[in-house]
């Protein structure tokens, strides 16, 4: 069984900053491409940044500039450093890895937290 737990959510005023963090726990092999995605109510879930292995990095041009997504390999954890926050910014955000075992390789999502920018 694999798990993933986000934390670092919360309530931030806008400009302000925070940092996402994801660890990956269980039979892990190897984890491959993750991600951040956010779903603010009433809209589709989207992609907010996502980082490869090898560290290569791709962002939303909403976040772009402002974002930053970086992992630590040894463990098994992806974080979002956000900064210069929106209220638009505030959305459920949901970590995603892509992780391999011994049995197959599949996506596996986090449970979600919260952030959200208001004064």
């Amino acid at each position: 069984q694999v798990q993933l737990v986000e934390s670092g959510g919360g309530l931030v005023q806008p400009g302000g900053s925070l940092r996402l963090s994801c660890a990956a726990s269980g039979r892990i092999s190897s984890i491959y491409t993750m991600g951040w995605y956010r779903q603010a109510p009433g809209k589709q879930r989207e992609l907010v940044a996502a980082i490869t292995r090898d560290g290569n990095t791709n962002y939303a041009d909403s976040v772009n500039g402002r974002s930053t997504i970086s992992r630590d390999n040894a463990k098994n954890t992806v974080y979002l450093q956000m900064n210069s926050l929106k209220p638009e910014d505030t959305a459920v955000y949901y970590c995603n890895a892509v992780i391999a075992n011994l049995l197959d390789r599949r996506t596996y999502w986090g449970q979600g937290t919260q952030v959200t920018v208001s004064s």
